[in-house]
């Protein structure tokens, strides 16, 4: 993602808890507690509104910062980002395989006990079974714009990342062919560039063709 933003943008990025070399704290897993965390870093770091970029849980998290502290979000981009844990996924909780490369990479990076990685994967799992849980509706609500950027076999539904978009007012949709949940690794030049010419214009879209837009445009048209 970096090359696509650090010639024009200030960059900060912060080491969510578990996910690096941050250790685990209580109820690092839950989302509550993962909005809060990233809320805390633009206050007492970013010092300002930012624009927020986010891949799997991290665009889940900048949609729900998005709703919770709106002047705190001037954009989001949220990459295989899902507003619900309702939408065709599934985890078998009990054959959950973690090889010991990984486990190496994660003790040599958070200087913790290699074996707590298949008990974060875990508790993630089981939180998505329950999370998040964003109503369709409450994404009306949402201030600024939002480019939903997915894969074109995710794990969730289409239908999902579908409505997301359609809800969000200033919303744009961008789905990459022949990518997955992982499509920052697969199609990462592609990605830059979507993520590129997001930032040249956040202002609502005007085109020549609209249909989902068409009211909000003609009224933005008859006010300029």
């Amino acid at each position: 993602m970096l090359p696509a933003v650090y010639k024009t943008h200030e960059v900060f990025a912060y080491d969510r808890t578990a996910h690096g070399r941050t250790k685990v704290r209580k109820g690092y897993f839950h989302f509550d507690f993962q909005v809060t965390e990233l809320i805390n870093y633009l206050e007492t770091v970013v010092k300002k509104p930012a624009h927020i970029i986010g891949w799997s849980d991290g665009g889940n998290i900048g949609l729900l910062a998005s709703l919770k502290r709106p002047d705190l979000v001037k954009s989001l981009i949220g990459i295989g980002m899902n507003y619900t844990w309702d939408a065709g996924l599934s985890f078998d909780l009990d054959n959950i395989s973690v090889s010991d490369e990984e486990k190496v990479n994660f003790a040599k990076l958070s200087k913790q006990d290699p074996q707590l990685l298949p008990e974060i994967i875990k508790k993630a799992y089981q939180v998505w079974q329950s999370e998040p849980n964003i109503k369709l509706s409450k994404l009306k609500k949402i201030k600024c714009p939002v480019l939903v950027l997915a894969g074109d076999d995710e794990p969730f539904t289409s239908q999902m990342t579908w409505q997301m978009y359609e809800q969000i007012p200033n919303g744009r949709l961008a789905v990459i062919p022949g990518a997955s949940h992982n499509l920052v690794n697969e199609k990462t030049k592609l990605m830059q560039e979507i993520i590129k010419d997001f930032y040249k214009s956040l202002d609502f879209p005007i085109t020549k063709m609209p249909n989902r837009r068409a009211k909000q445009q003609a009224k933005l048209l008859r006010n300029s």
